[in-house]
């Protein structure tokens, strides 16, 4: 049986405004009921001795220090613009 009814998945595709017909949404109920299920199940699974991980590959993360380099020439960079004008590089308005 589902614990969810068909009254509240209605009510949850009004919001999401999502339209449902009346065997859709029954469909919807018995689903939602499953998956409730599926996860009641999970819940009742005995993980005390198992250690909490956040990913299994052991990978770490490899970080590098900053260092202070050079950049190319103005000019160079704006060599390279479509459009330029006062030392920037022009672009059509985004915003009206």
């Amino acid at each position: 049986m589902s614990k969810i009814g068909t009254t509240e998945v209605a009510r949850i595709a009004k919001l999401a405004r999502i339209g449902l017909s009346e065997e859709e949404t029954a469909s919807m109920s018995a689903e939602i009921g499953q998956i409730m299920e599926f996860v009641e199940q999970l819940q009742n699974v005995d993980v005390s001795d198992t250690e909490p991980t956040d990913q299994v590959t052991g990978l770490e993360d490899v970080w590098r220090e900053d260092e202070v380099r050079p950049s190319m020439p103005r000019e160079q960079l704006l060599a390279n613009a479509p459009e330029q004008k006062d030392g920037y590089i022009v672009v059509k308005r985004v915003l009206g």
